[in-house]
């Protein structure tokens, strides 16, 4: 029933995006500076419909069944992580008088896609939750249903992102204070470390 394949799409998509990572606390962070939300929410939105896309019409299999692939992204990515972790620290050290009000000041907006691009793309993880995962599941619907299963699953990603990014303003109030800022980048940069530890640990063994 296409109902039901809607369903699924949505609370799987839902179920892995749902949950503290390098692309999450990037779009929260961007949320509570009100920095370029719309472009980063969209971008991670897009991608996410796009890798499911992928996924679901055949791809999931061809990267499942490429060790290299994703070996070659594990490195690239952990980098990635590694160095934005480092960014945060640094913000965190010596944090400037940031206030969650301000709007429109911070990095030009062109870096910032780049950055949300990088965090997206060079994360395994990624590829896993939505070409493999999602993939597997949407290729394993019948036909007709396919395209109903990847509207649940991108419906799910676009309003969590949406909710993360433009949500965030709520803690304003929290995010008013330098101290705040200071907890939130050392969150930040601990999570980008553990992430990259993570996908790091397998390649040695």
């Amino acid at each position: 029933m296409p109902a039901a394949a809607f369903l699924t799409g949505f609370t799987l998509s839902l179920s892995l995006i749902v949950a503290i990572g390098a692309q999450n606390a990037f779009v929260l962070r961007q949320g509570l500076r009100r920095e370029h939300v719309g472009a980063v929410v969209t971008v991670c939105a897009v991608l996410d419909v796009a890798l499911m896309a992928a996924g679901v019409f055949g791809l999931g299999a061809l990267v499942h069944a490429s060790p290299r692939a994703l070996q070659a992204i594990t490195w690239a990515g952990a980098a990635v992580l590694v160095l934005y972790g480092l960014q945060a620290l640094k913000r965190a050290l010596a944090p400037a008088q940031l206030l969650a009000s301000q709007s429109g000041a911070g990095a030009p907006r062109a870096q910032v896609v780049r950055q949300v691009l990088a965090i997206s793309l060079l994360n395994p993880h990624v590829y896993l939750d939505t070409v493999v995962l999602v993939g597997a599941v949407g290729a394993g619907q019948p036909a007709a249903l396919r395209p109903v299963f990847l509207l649940g699953a991108a419906t799910a990603s676009t309003l969590w992102f949406a909710a993360l990014g433009y949500g965030a303003r709520l803690l304003t109030p929290l995010f008013a204070r330098p101290a705040a800022w200071r907890v939130l980048d050392l969150a930040v940069a601990a999570l980008m470390f553990s992430i990259a530890w993570q996908l790091l640990v397998p390649q040695f063994r």
